[in-house]
């Protein structure tokens, strides 16, 4: 018996609904009801009516729920109560960051901290949002930089810090370069490049939503995963891109950046960023980190 399987038992016992429980699992519905299966032929025991439209529990089921519960939560204390006994004796931080912040927002905030705080090393993991909240989960790391997901893991805490600026990544010699400003009309005919939704599906969204909202369909000329990758593709003319502006400060030539006229109340939040961390465990050090980063957000966000 495993505590995946009364995770995912507690989950559809809490919803009453398989779908709405593997999203909070993070799983798909066939894999959660494949875990509740072997955790019936474990017990030897049906724990659940389910039919395609209803879903509820056999009085063994809840009775077993119950217990259940108070074992996932004593597992959970006893992991947070040596997570914070340990961190104690950790003389670094680890933090992650999406590619984005690692390269605008942390070279920007790691003095001020290490001025504050010269006793704690930080080690920064640069990863995608996806990759990085399981680290945060796993106790792998002790906050991140991420976009926030649509669906929220209630074990994480969010706290949002602001909205990237969005900007338009735009060959030297292409004729909207000495633009100070360019609207997605002027970029109706243009090939775009934009990132794969399922690694970035904010940026992916906003290139999107951006042209929907505005009542055109985005030409895309190119899928990419990497920022790197995508502006290099934009010096080589192959079409343009909407970045983040921190993108900016990537090292490729023959390249411009030019601010993206968004209309108020479009897709503005797409570019969100959030900092995120396990939720009830205690960490000096990276109580010290959201400290700094609180006091300092108004002014970082001022160069997103």
């Amino acid at each position: 018996m495993e505590l995946r399987q009364l995770r995912c038992l507690i989950a559809v016992a809490d919803t009453l609904h398989f779908g709405k429980a593997a999203q909070q699992m993070d799983m798909l519905p066939a894999s959660l009801g494949r875990q509740i299966k072997m955790l019936e032929e474990r017990l030897g025991s049906r724990l659940l009516f389910r039919t395609t439209r209803h879903v509820s529990l056999t009085d063994a089921g809840r009775n077993f729920v119950d217990a259940a519960r108070d074992l996932v939560e004593r597992a959970d204390r006893l992991e947070s109560e040596f997570r914070d006994g340990l961190q104690d004796q950790l003389p670094t931080l680890r933090i992650g960051a999406i590619d984005s912040a690692a390269a605008g927002l942390m070279p920007q905030f790691l003095p001020k901290f290490r001025e504050l705080h010269p006793d704690i090393d930080i080690e920064l993991l640069e990863q995608k949002s996806f990759r990085l909240l399981p680290r945060v989960l796993s106790g792998r790391l002790d906050a991140a930089i991420v976009r926030p997901p649509e669906i929220k893991d209630p074990r994480l805490t969010f706290r949002k810090l602001f909205n990237e600026t969005a900007v338009v990544a735009v060959p030297e010699q292409h004729k909207l370069a000495t633009k100070s400003e360019i609207t997605v009309a002027e970029m109706a005919d243009e090939p775009l490049i934009v990132p794969e939704r399922r690694s970035r599906p904010h940026s992916h969204d906003l290139t999107m939503k951006l042209f929907l909202d505005s009542g055109y369909t985005a030409r895309v000329a190119q899928i990419a995963e990497e920022k790197q990758t995508i502006v290099s593709l934009v010096s080589t003319g192959v079409g343009l891109a909407i970045v983040p502006k921190w993108a900016s400060r990537l090292a490729v030539g023959g390249v411009r950046f030019i601010p993206l006229a968004i209309p108020p109340g479009i897709a503005r939040d797409k570019l969100a960023l959030s900092v995120v961390w396990l939720r009830d465990t205690r960490h000096p050090g990276r109580d010290a980190f959201l400290d700094v980063l609180d006091a300092n957000v108004a002014a970082l966000s001022r160069s997103a």
